[in-house]
């Protein structure tokens, strides 16, 4: 394999997309255009967040449309545009427009101004553990399953990165980790996206109905929803307080991708070898080091960390009539940034993947999320129970 083919699983599939619009100034323009469109669809779910409720008053649905949050309008308006972008056949030049991950790292940088630091520290402990043994419990679960079913060694790393940490994210990770194919991190990536966007509504739902406090539903939220920005929307739906230990939940696992990664290329670099591959490949393993973590690690951790430091220093140092309308102003920023990054996550949901994975990776993927679900539940009742703001 070249060192061309092993480096293509960095590349996500949108910008794949992006470089195959034609020729440079076209393709600019496509993604200009795909941002405006973006913008637009955010606006306008803005708008029907806000006109809805008043709308609806005092009708039968009244209760329902007030219940609706702005992530709600966001994705669906997403999977509208996608519709009709798909329909003119110009969706995929305008891909590169569609950045999830890059919003949702903005806005989680920017929810650190609206979370405590002191909640921080407090959940920090029991975020940890549940990462670690979400982590463990899951990818192992996740790995046995996937080879019981005869899936390639590449396609379970993928599966079982992307369901036990942060889903995309990590599957791209692994993908470099263990030299995957483009088409196996694709189908990953699709599976990731039909799953979770589902989860968005019917977790907080169960929640809801199984009255958990607000911790336990923001820690199980955070720990069995694949994607960061998922997380995000159904933390915004299920309220305030849980999107907040969502969010540290998420961001804790998040944190651990670095050495997932540095184990997985030890342990294929070491089959490699093994299996009579080379010795340059064989020894990659004993390469992995501190600055493979580093490389691997999730940037945005370390922004929602600072941000949260400075905002609970200012609240004890600032006037509180000079920092809340910064506050106010960053709030304001960051539901933009998370409203942009739904929509993206509507535009972005391609079905063509999932049809060409076939059946056995949907049904590995939906007994992991079983699983999860269940060992993530007990855990948030074990460690987030007693925890209060």
């Amino acid at each position: 394999m070249s060192a061309t083919d092993r480096a293509a699983p960095r590349t996500s599939p949108a910008a794949r997309s992006a470089e195959k619009s034609s020729p440079a100034g076209p393709g600019h323009g496509w993604t200009a255009l795909g941002l405006v469109i973006v913008v637009g669809l955010a606006a306008a779910g803005r708008q029907l967040s806000e006109s809805m409720p008043a709308l609806a008053a005092g009708t039968p649905l009244s209760g329902v449309v007030a219940a609706i949050e702005y992530p709600v309008y966001a994705i669906a308006l997403g999977f509208a545009g996608n519709a009709v972008l798909s329909l003119a056949r110009v969706r995929e030049r305008m891909a590169a427009a569609f950045r999830t991950e890059f919003f949702i790292k903005i806005g989680l940088v920017l929810l650190g101004a609206t979370v405590s630091f002191a909640v921080l520290v407090r959940a920090a402990g029991p975020a940890v553990v549940q990462a670690i043994v979400l982590i463990t419990v899951v990818f192992g679960a996740t790995w046995w399953f996937a080879g019981a079913l005869g899936l390639d060694d590449r396609l379970r790393a993928l599966l079982a990165s992307a369901l036990a940490i942060c889903g995309v994210s990590a599957a791209v990770a692994a993908a470099g980790a263990v030299q995957a194919r483009k088409e196996q991190l694709a189908y990953t990536a699709a599976l990731v996206i039909t799953f979770a966007v589902p989860s968005i509504f019917l977790l907080p739902w169960l929640a809801d109905l199984m009255e958990l406090s607000p911790a336990v539903t923001g820690a199980w939220i955070g720990g069995n929803i694949d994607t960061t920005a998922a997380v995000t929307a159904a933390g915004e739906v299920a309220g305030e307080q849980p999107l907040q230990i969502a969010s540290i939940v998420k961001v804790t696992q998040n944190a651990l991708l670095g050495v997932v990664a540095v184990l997985l290329t030890i342990w294929f670099s070491l089959r490699t070898a093994q299996d009579g591959g080379s010795a340059a490949e064989g020894q990659r393993g004993g390469r992995a080091s501190l600055a493979l973590i580093w490389d691997r690690f999730p940037k945005f951790v370390l922004g929602f960390l600072i941000t949260s430091a400075i905002a609970t220093v200012s609240v004890e140092t600032i006037p509180a009539e000079v920092l809340e309308p910064r506050l106010d102003a960053a709030k304001e920023l960051q539901t933009w940034a998370l409203t942009l990054a739904f929509v993206s996550i509507g535009l972005e949901f391609n079905a063509s993947s999932i049809r060409e994975a076939g059946v056995r990776p949907i049904l590995v993927f939906f007994v992991a999320t079983v699983v999860n679900l269940v060992v993530g539940l007990l855990l948030a009742l074990v460690l987030f129970q007693g925890f209060t703001f």
